[in-house]
């Protein structure tokens, strides 16, 4: 990382840090989307009970996962403020944290999976998928954490590329796993959508060995010793890292919440069919997200690494290429999204029912969309000052009191249906990003007139 002066520097090095974070979040997405495909030739059974199960598990994911970013904008301000010193125990302190945490998500899973699945009055094919999927994905918890460490560990440092590099190699690892152990390939037992949750399981440690692998193999991240010199869990470390990222955490489970509830409720109001449309369509946009969030980690490294150098002019500069770089080519992509709605179903299904009902609920996520891209960018901009804490708050109110509840009504009461709750998405998200768009305005006054924390 380095500070530039001019608008085109400042393009260059955003671009720079940006198209490996994109190819890794598509890369990341693309196993998602593998098990929801693969598992969808086998039946609209195990096409629904990998729904389900994802639908349980990404809320709980992005949650976690959100604590843990809090090491990119800790990282990002040691560089920036010239204390790199200090990088290699938070990121050792980021690694003990991520597998207590691993182990609470998976204790917090033996008590709670089973009543939560009850309480949908599921299929009872249906049920037995999504129940042994996320006991298959379970196994692969602790890595999946450790391994996004140190992914924010790189990336905090501009090296996004070596990420990359690890996302698309453990790609195809997937591919070939998911194939062998959903069809019952290369000697393995055909569990169908099933088998799903056991590759995707195996492919995470796959990740955190080649991320290990290279804090040896690369000499810029080599010279932190990090697993050469070990410190002593410290919980005044880890309650860093927890004042960032709780909020952090809690802002992205909000959001990633709204679509998992969403998906449970369609399951408990609605037919197998319209489960499978709607995954269908959240699936793909979801893949389609991945480019806006992108944007969203790329512009919390260099806002972060600007505003620990006390240059907060490229940091709004920054702000400014990133947040309506993200809205237009959401805006682009719903013009393709629009005109191949119907092509997509078909990657995912030949039900000519799900087919149709997915094209319906593609056209309304258009909408969602855009929103959905103002709103990460801007999250990604407040996350780089380290404000953290009002966006949380902004986050819950969106999603929870404005986003469900409306989503809800206008469902089970209009004749909207299922395709109300994705109305609702559309209110929430727009009210978050209006409200990030008021916090991003004080803190960025805030910075220029010297009265920001930034810890």
């Amino acid at each position: 990382m380095y500070h530039v002066e001019t608008w085109k520097e400042k393009l260059g090095l955003f671009l720079t840090i940006l198209w490996p974070i994109m190819v890794t979040q598509v890369s990341f997405y693309a196993m998602n989307l593998v098990d929801t495909m693969m598992s969808g030739r086998v039946g609209t059974n195990d096409l629904a009970g990998v729904a389900i199960g994802s639908s349980l598990w990404m809320p709980v994911f992005s949650g976690i996962n959100g604590i843990l970013l809090a090491v990119t904008p800790i990282v990002a301000h040691l560089i920036g403020s010239g204390r790199r010193d200090r990088i290699s125990g938070s990121v050792i302190q980021g690694l003990y944290l991520s597998v207590v945490l691993a182990i609470v998500v998976v204790i917090a899973g033996i008590f709670v999976l089973e009543p939560i699945l009850t309480i949908m009055n599921l299929n009872p094919d249906v049920y037995h998928i999504a129940f042994h999927y996320l006991i298959g994905l379970a196994l692969g918890i602790i890595p999946l954490f450790a391994a996004n460490v140190l992914r924010y560990f790189f990336d905090a440092q501009g090296y996004t590329r070596i990420t990359m590099i690890i996302t698309v190699l453990a790609v195809p690892f997937n591919v070939l796993l998911n194939y062998g152990f959903i069809f019952g390939k290369f000697g393995l037992p055909a569990l169908g959508g099933i088998g799903a949750g056991y590759a995707t399981a195996i492919t995470y440690w796959i990740i955190l060995l080649f991320s290990i692998w290279m804090t040896f193999k690369v000499e810029a991240i080599r010279k932190y010793q990090i697993f050469i010199k070990w410190a002593v869990p410290s919980w005044k470390a880890w309650k860093e890292q927890l004042s960032i990222g709780i909020p952090i955490g809690l802002s992205i489970f909000f959001e990633a919440s709204i679509f998992a509830v969403v998906t449970l409720l369609i399951g408990m109001m609605f037919t197998t069919v319209t489960i499978a449309a709607h995954q269908v369509a959240l699936s793909f946009t979801s893949l389609i997200f991945m480019i806006p969030l992108s944007i969203s980690m790329a512009l919390t490294i260099v806002v972060g690494f600007s505003v620990g150098g006390k240059k907060f002019k490229a940091a709004r500069q920054y702000s400014l290429l990133g947040v309506l770089g993200g809205i237009g080519i959401l805006i682009i992509g719903s013009v393709f999204l629009y005109v191949l709605r119907e092509p997509i179903a078909y990657l995912y299904t030949q039900d000519r029912q799900v087919v149709l009902l997915a094209g319906q609920f593609f056209i309304i996520a258009i909408f969602y969309q855009i929103s959905d891209a103002a709103q990460s960018g801007l999250q990604g901009v407040l996350r780089g000052y380290k404000d953290v804490k009002i966006p949380f708050i902004t986050a819950f109110i969106s999603y929870w009191m404005v986003g469900i509840p409306s989503g809800y009504i206008m469902a089970a009461y209009t004749p909207l249906g299922p395709f109300g709750f994705w109305i609702g998405i559309i209110l929430g998200l727009t009210c978050a990003a209006i409200g990030f768009l008021v916090r991003l305005i004080i803190v960025q006054k805030r910075a220029v007139e010297g009265n920001l924390e930034l810890g």
